[in-house]
């Protein structure tokens, strides 16, 4: 008896074993290592790689290259002898088994050495390559180079099993309302789809969720680029090129999601690295039958690598002033004694004020309008109402008059503004945002913007401000020819330094319990505020195009970037911020419905955002609907802990008439479903297995007022919301008694 249960145990351990560990096959051509998820094969002959993963995609013939500033070009497959070794590690992303591909050449000035980690319980690599002189009196030195490449020339392909293929194409940043682009293409005969996404990509089957996610995992040197072109088969790309390197200029000729505005804004090349070894992007690479999945262990790999900031007790909840009074305040439409009113009627919504203490967040302010002393003065009025001051600032930007970039002196130094400007490729300053009032971007390498960072921190420390807002943080990412710290070779490099610096800064001067919010920001670094804006300003109206409105800033455009952008918050950030919800009107737009109003609250629910308003309370229909929306305890409760909902269908195409699905498990199971048409209702069938539900008996609930809506019967396996046009639903599921 003791034998059969010892070797039940055995036998236990072996199939464990399998399902888990790394295999590591040589072979007199080709080197394997695998995991049941995903299988590595190297070309010992040819010196390229193939990825198949269990999900039936994979990565044929791919190389590695460096693009030398001097040297030229050097693919992998240059070389006449690849070399590889292995070696088991343990790391911040898990134990695993690494191996290098070393790629050398008698004949050649550099060798390239490929590192590949397969880790035991993931489905994802990480990839990156090194360059070296082949002897100490080269240096390598470049702008371009990539760990993973397809290439037409080496037989190189990708495939995704589905009918209904697409390809993610990300903007660089959040600024100018681009919109992330979901491509598609068919094998009947079409023009190939092409294009340049950063940072991050996928490859997906729509109908499906089964695909390939792949994006960078380090911050601090390369703005990563994406390049693909599609294939003539269904499912294929024939040309996928992940580099670091990217510096696109905006080009105003073209659509802004195709060129015209969704690079990196930069006016001069990206910056090269140099040394006795450079180094691409670390690479994240992974295929599943589901790529949501992906994306979180996407997300959450970043910030085990970089970290990730951790916020305690209750999520902060805001009024914000850019919604009644605009930019700088000059309009007069909100001055201090109508911040004062709004304060007072703060103070009666009493599940607004349950958790956290609201914040009072003067946006976008004109110092000779609301000067520190006055700021203080209403923070000292809004405490009396249990409330605390936020504080806006643009760290690397400064806005000012064209002609005066002579005159102006930085703030809180004795510095010139043309000393501490970045500049392009024929050495004249950069304007971040161009205009007779434009903004100047600024190098964060240099003390002048290091003196200008304390000199805000300090304003935002004398208001006793526990919030602060970041804005036009791409200016500091920007390329230039000229930078204080010639050391900080790239825009990204002083960027991340910059970031750093700030942080430390903050909480160094006012103290670790700052909130930090970012609006027009890079996606990375990620790890130096708590949320950051999913799109660029939202005015609360449905669609881009409706009457009135600008043609951007709509829900519907968060929600079709949200769509494919959830994962970021509780993996990046602990919270995302979707902007302010309006109550009546946005500055000088249209009035809103309440119908727009409700849909608007449910999308900020939907992407975990914390709970923001920009809103006119002096005005009563404005202040009746607050009282409706703001005040309701169910929604008040929810963005005390906000939590991010999963899509069940992600936004497809350029179109207003999405139609999207989202669940949050948890206690008690919520789903949100999104009608955006203009004209079609929308039938959305959901499946309990899709929400992580057993068959059961389950009521439906209305979310805002618990009025039950619906039951699920025991034994159906799928209900069906019924979501007018241009509305949305938002609703509980709870196992009946």
């Amino acid at each position: 008896m003791k034998r059969i249960l010892v070797c039940k145990i055995s036998i236990l351990i072996l199939c464990i074993h399998s399902l888990y560990a790394q295999d590591l096959r040589n072979y007199k051509d080709s080197t394997v290592i695998s995991n049941p998820q995903v299988k590595v094969v190297v070309d010992n002959i040819k010196g390229r790689i193939s990825y198949r993963f269990a999900s039936g995609a994979y990565a044929e013939n791919t190389v590695a290259y460096i693009n030398d500033v001097n040297l030229g070009y050097f693919a992998s497959s240059d070389f006449s002898t690849h070399t590889v070794t292995s070696a088991n590690i343990s790391d911040s992303l898990g134990t695993g088994l690494k191996i290098d591909i070393k790629h050398t050449d008698d004949k050649l000035k550099l060798s390239l050495t490929q590192h590949i980690t397969i880790y035991k319980d993931q489905s994802y690599l990480v990839i990156s390559v090194d360059a070296a002189g082949a002897d100490k009196s080269v240096m390598p030195e470049t702008r371009d180079i990539s760990p993973l490449a397809i290439l037409p020339k080496q037989q190189g392909k990708l495939y995704i099993p589905g009918s209904e293929p697409r390809i993610l194409d990300v903007p660089f940043d959040n600024d100018n309302w681009v919109p992330d682009l979901e491509r598609k293409w068919s094998a009947t005969g079409t023009a190939p789809v092409e294009g340049i996404s950063y940072e991050l990509s996928s490859i997906y089957d729509n109908n499906t969720f089964a695909g390939i996610v792949t994006g960078s995992l380090k911050h601090d040197f390369w703005k990563t680029g994406i390049v693909y072109r599609t294939g003539s088969a269904t499912g294929v790309v024939d040309s996928l090129k992940i580099f670091g390197g990217a510096a696109t200029e905006d080009n105003k000729s073209k659509k802004p999601a195709y060129g015209g505005l969704d690079g990196t804004h930069d006016h001069a090349p990206h910056g090269t690295m140099t040394g006795e070894t450079v180094s691409s992007p670390l690479i994240y690479l992974s295929g599943t039958n589901d790529i949501r999945k992906v994306f979180v262990d996407y997300g959450n790999a970043n910030a085990k690598l970089n970290g990730r900031l951790q916020w305690k007790g209750y999520a902060p909840v805001y009024w914000n002033s850019f919604g009644v009074e605009g930019v700088l305040g000059y309009e007069k439409v909100m001055m201090p004694p109508g911040v004062l009113k709004i304060t007072d009627f703060i103070r009666t919504l009493d599940n607004f004020n349950k958790y956290a203490k609201p914040v009072l967040s003067i946006d976008s302010y004109d110092q000779d309008i609301y000067t520190t002393e006055l700021l203080a003065s209403l923070g000292r009025y809004a405490k009396k109402n249990n409330q605390q001051m936020g504080f806006y600032f643009i760290p690397f930007a400064m806005w000012t008059w064209k002609n005066s970039i002579d005159d102006k002196e930085m703030p809180g130094s004795h510095y010139q503004l043309r000393e501490v400007v970045l500049r392009d490729k024929n050495g004249q300053p950069i304007m971040y945002k161009e205009g007779d009032f434009c903004a100047y971007a600024l190098d964060p390498t240099h003390p002048g913007v290091r003196l200008y960072v304390i000199n805000q921190l300090e304003k935002a420390k004398a208001i006793n401000a526990k919030f602060i807002k970041i804005d036009f943080l791409s200016a500091g990412s920007l390329e230039s020819t000229v930078r204080y710290d010639s050391k900080v070779r790239s825009g990204m490099h002083a960027y991340s330094d910059g970031m750093k610096m700030l942080k430390a800064l903050a909480d160094s001067i006012m103290g670790k319990d700052i909130f930090i919010t970012q609006a027009i920001s890079p996606m990375f670094p990620n790890q130096y505020a708590h949320t950051r804006f999913v799109s660029t300003d939202v005015y609360s109206h449905l669609r881009d195009d409706e009457k009135g409105f600008p043609s951007w800033g709509s829900t519907e455009s968060s929600m079709a970037t949200g769509s494919h952008m959830w994962w970021v918050q509780g993996t990046l950030w602990p919270y995302t911020n979707l902007d302010v919800a309006i109550m009546k009107n946005f500055q000088k737009n249209p009035d809103l419905s309440e119908q727009e109003i409700k849909v608007r609250m449910y999308a900020m629910m939907t992407m975990g955002s914390i709970l923001g308003d920009g809103s006119d309370f002096r005005n009563k229909i404005a202040a009746d609907r607050a009282k409706i929306y703001l005040n309701n305890k169910n929604i008040c409760e929810f963005f005390s802990d906000p939590k991010v909902f999963t899509p069940l269908k992600f936004a497809d195409g350029e179109s207003f008439d999405q139609q999207l699905a989202f669940y949050l498990k948890g206690d008690t199971t919520l789903v949100s479903v999104f009608n955006f048409d203009k004209v079609k209702p929308m039938q959305q069938e959901i499946f309990l297995k899709d929400l992580g539900l057993a068959n059961g008996h389950y009521v439906l609930k209305d979310f805002l007022t618990d009025a039950v809506i619906g039951e699920i019967e025991a034994g159906k396996a799928s209900f069906t919301l019924k979501v007018e046009h241009e509305d949305a639903a938002l609703v509980k599921i709870v196992a009946a008694k």
